[in-house]
């Protein structure tokens, strides 16, 4: 029987309805809506697609879009100064600055000076270091997705084992530090593996929960799969495809059809764990608001 398919466009939707529902009753009581400061420097295709549908999502949830688009050439000082400005004003609950920045604009010197505390993409050293010791923080958006994506789909995580394929600063690092915690959607055992990992796929096999962030297209096979567990795909590869009107199409980290077979429960690509991470930038933009306003 072919796995059940965990949807995340659904489960975003539902996440997105309670912010905006909490919004509502938080709103008046503050006087002001919570908002959100988007940075994007240059005109990378894909990072301006994922900045319209943040701010299409704020629009529609009731957050106020702060949008800051700047040209390729803006110097260092120039952002910098950017992100200081916002860090001091008051109708500024959350930062988030594009990522990949321009080559010549240091990401991580960028990240440290954003204040923790509008920290809504959850990468400062600070709310990661938090979030490896188990302390209430801001996790970033993707790993705090796949967890709601576990937890709403029914999955035990408790004693699970999970294995987990790339150890990005992104996803596999903070997706293995929240699984391991103490606590609800949690209490995991959790392996991360990477493209240095001997007989990776003996490994894999002993997953009950697989999660696949290697950036390869289809990287994870059915043999590397044991019969029954659930398989997160948070890949996204564009591969050629000549019967695609954009001549191209999106594909994950699974090979989806194979593994389909093999899992007990698998997220499609597109629609699993992509929608979910703008849902969850908007939770952390309320926790923020709500934190800042003492409600």
């Amino acid at each position: 029987m072919a796995a059940t398919l965990i949807d995340g466009k659904t489960i975003s939707n539902t996440i997105k309805q309670e912010v905006k529902g909490e919004l509502e009753t938080l709103v008046p009581k503050v006087g002001r809506p919570p908002g959100l400061a988007v940075v994007l420097v240059g005109g990378d295709p894909a990072s301006a697609t994922y900045v319209r549908g943040k701010r299409k999502t704020c629009a529609a949830l009731g957050v106020t879009s702060i949008a800051h688009d700047l040209d390729a050439s803006t110097d260092r000082e120039t952002l910098l100064d950017l992100v200081r400005s916002l860090n001091e004003d008051d109708a500024v609950d959350g930062i988030l600055v594009q990522s990949p920045l321009p080559a010549h604009l240091d990401e991580s010197e960028v990240v440290l000076l954003i204040d923790p505390a509008k920290d809504v993409d959850g990468f400062h050293p600070v709310n990661v270091g938090k979030l490896l010791l188990g302390v209430e923080t801001f996790v970033s958006c993707t790993p705090a997705g796949i967890r709601e994506l576990l937890v709403r789909s029914g999955v035990e995580t408790r004693g699970a084992h999970v294995v987990i394929v790339g150890r990005s600063s992104i996803v596999g690092k903070p997706l293995a530090a929240l699984l391991m915690q103490k606590a609800d959607g949690a209490d995991a055992t959790v392996t991360v593996c990477h493209s240095r990992t001997r007989d990776l796929a003996a490994i894999t096999r002993t997953a009950d929960i697989l999660v696949a962030a290697i950036g390869r297209p289809r990287f994870v096979t059915a043999e590397m799969v044991r019969a029954g567990a659930v398989v997160i795909d948070v890949g996204i590869n564009r591969v050629e495809d000549a019967a695609a009107k954009r001549g191209y199409r999106l594909v994950g980290d699974v090979d989806f059809d194979a593994v389909r077979e093999v899992a007990s429960k698998i997220t499609p690509v597109p629609g699993g764990v992509g929608p979910m991470t703008i849902a969850m930038l908007m939770r952390n933009t309320l926790t923020a608001y709500r934190r800042r306003c003492g409600v």
